[in-house]
C-alpha cells in the first residue's frame, strides 16, 4: 500500500470514527458514568470487534451478508436485540456518583459490552467489506495490507472514542444528585434502545 493509499484510507477511517453510533454512545456513557479510564476498558472491547470484524471481511462473510438478505436480516435482529436489553440495563442501573469506586464486575463487563455493540452490527461488516477492497492491492501481500488497515482503524476509533469518553467523563464529577444520575441513565438507556431500533428497521444499502 502505497503513502497516498494509505492516507486516502486514513481520511475514510477518520470520517467512519466520527459518525456518531453504538460506539460513541457506549463510550460516553462509559466515561460519563465511571471516568475516562475505566471507560478505556469498553473502548478496548470496541476495537477487538473491529479486527474480528475485518477478519470477517477479509475471508468473505462480509459479501455474504451484503448478497443474502436472509443473512442479514438475522444479523441485524441479534444485534437490533443486544441494543435494546443493553439499553433496558442502562435504564435500570444503580445510581452511582462518577467519583466513587467501580465495581470489579463493571470493569470485567464492560470490556464485553464493547465488543459486543461493535461485534452485533451487520451493517459495520458490510460497511468495513465495501471501504476496505478499495484499498487492497492485490499484487501485493495481503497480510501486511490487512495489519496495516486493522492497525489504522483501531487507531483512529480509539483516539475518536477516548474523545467522547473524556468529554463526557468531565461532566461525569459533577453528577452526584440522583436526579441527574437517574436522567443519565435514562438519556443513554433510550440512546441505546434507540439505535437497536433504528437498527432493526435498516436496510443493507442505508
Amino acid at each position: 500500500m502505497s503513502l497516498a493509499v494509505w492516507l486516502a484510507f486514513l481520511a475514510a477511517a477518520i470520517v467512519i470514527a466520527i459518525t456518531p453510533g453504538p460506539g460513541a454512545v457506549m463510550s460516553m456513557s462509559s466515561g460519563l458514568r465511571y471516568g475516562y479510564r475505566t471507560a478505556v476498558i469498553a473502548i478496548c472491547g470496541l476495537q477487538a470487534a473491529l479486527l474480528i470484524q475485518l477478519c470477517i471481511v477479509a475471508i468473505g462473510f462480509g459479501a455474504l451478508l451484503a448478497a443474502s438478505e436472509k443473512a442479514f436480516f438475522l444479523a441485524k435482529l441479534v444485534g437490533a436485540a443486544y441494543l435494546v436489553w443493553l439499553g433496558i440495563e442502562k435504564w435500570r442501573m444503580p445510581l452511582r456518583p462518577a467519583d466513587q469506586a467501580v465495581p470489579a464486575e463493571a470493569n470485567r463487563g464492560l470490556f464485553w459490552q464493547g465488543l459486543m455493540v461493535n461485534l452485533t452490527n451487520p451493517k459495520a461488516i458490510i460497511f468495513i467489506g465495501a471501504l476496505v477492497p478499495q484499498f487492497v492491492d492485490p499484487d501485493m501481500p495481503q497480510l501486511q495490507q490487512y495489519l496495516l488497515i486493522g492497525g489504522t482503524l483501531c487507531l483512529t476509533d480509539m483516539t475518536v472514542m477516548s474523545a467522547y469518553a473524556l468529554a463526557a467523563s468531565r461532566f461525569g464529577r459533577w453528577l452526584h444528585d440522583p436526579a441527574a444520575l437517574r436522567l443519565q441513565n435514562r438519556i443513554f438507556g433510550g440512546l441505546f434502545v434507540s439505535a437497536g431500533a433504528l437498527l432493526a428497521v435498516s436496510s443493507r444499502n442505508a
